[in-house]
């Protein structure tokens, strides 16, 4: 490889987007056009250039960049610049040496809309106002080995390009078709779900309600699409958004529990209601 640079201090302008640069600096680091974001190790890297992600820069230590993991990955972008750097400099990027040593700058490519990501899909998670990077991320893990189609966000959603969210999901955001509810012409939840219905949904709140289906009720399962909603962290869904669906479904607790977090909540709704889209 002769596109290498060494780098020799951390201070170094090339580390910037790396270790300097916001998430919404990143986020619009090309405004008006799409911005960057950062994939962190190995796999994660191959599941967003598997996925069609172009890469603009890497950032390897020294020692990974002599292995075969690495030869291997950084072969299929030749013409990309690959700065590397010791250990002991790359470690005072916060988090760094958590990541198997590479990161990639990548960018960010135009959204497609709902009804794009909602072609072919019967199973599908919509997240309204989860702001959480980690449980994005876990969501999204969920929703790829658990039977969704694909995921929706509503505009107040954190990104799951953010650089925590792409780490706690390990890459399976290239692997699961998502995007947002418009952010300007989309009012959620009334026209957002009038959206999901159009495209032949049936809307399931999951919500702690003592009128609720239960989860593994036939009528779910009988359903040929489901859009299976999710709400933010604390608060769950808004009354709007469970009076606008066509099921409000409660996963059983024992124990005195009275909720899960959204993650593991997620999974649970995902693992049951997806089987049935998959028969």
């Amino acid at each position: 490889m002769t596109n290498i640079v060494k780098i020799t201090d951390y201070n170094a302008a090339e580390l910037d987007i790396y270790a300097r640069k916001k998430e919404s600096q990143l986020l619009h680091y090309y405004e008006p056009k799409q911005g960057i974001f950062i994939a962190e190790s190995p796999i994660v890297i191959t599941r967003a250039l598997d996925a069609g992600y172009e890469p603009l820069s890497f950032l390897v230590d020294e020692a990974e960049l002599k292995t075969e993991m690495a030869a291997a990955l950084l072969s299929r972008c030749p013409d990309t610049l690959v700065y590397t750097a010791e250990a002991s400099i790359l470690k005072q990027i916060t988090g760094f040496e958590l990541t198997r040593g590479m990161l990639c700058a990548m960018h960010r490519r135009e959204l497609p809309s709902v009804e794009e990501v909602c072609a072919n899909a019967k199973r599908i998670a919509v997240l309204e106002d989860v702001v959480n990077p980690t449980n994005i991320g876990a969501i999204f893990r969920s929703a790829a080995a658990l039977n969704m189609d694909a995921v929706l966000l509503t505009p107040a959603c954190s990104d799951p390009l953010y650089r925590r969210a792409i780490r706690v999901s390990m890459g399976t955001i290239f692997q699961v078709p998502w995007t947002y509810f418009s952010r300007k012409e989309t009012v959620w939840p009334a026209e957002g779900m009038d959206e999901l219905h159009r495209l032949g949904f049936k809307t399931v709140a999951m919500a702690l309600r003592d009128d609720s289906y239960s989860i593994d009720d036939p009528r779910l399962h009988a359903e040929d699409k489901l859009a299976v909603i999710l709400g933010t962290e604390g608060d769950g869904l808004s009354n709007d958004t469970i009076a606008d669906c066509d099921y409000t479904v409660k996963i059983p607790m024992t124990h005195g529990v009275d909720s899960l977090n959204v993650a593991a909540a997620s999974a649970v709704a995902f693992w049951e209601l997806g089987r049935s889209g998959k028969r």
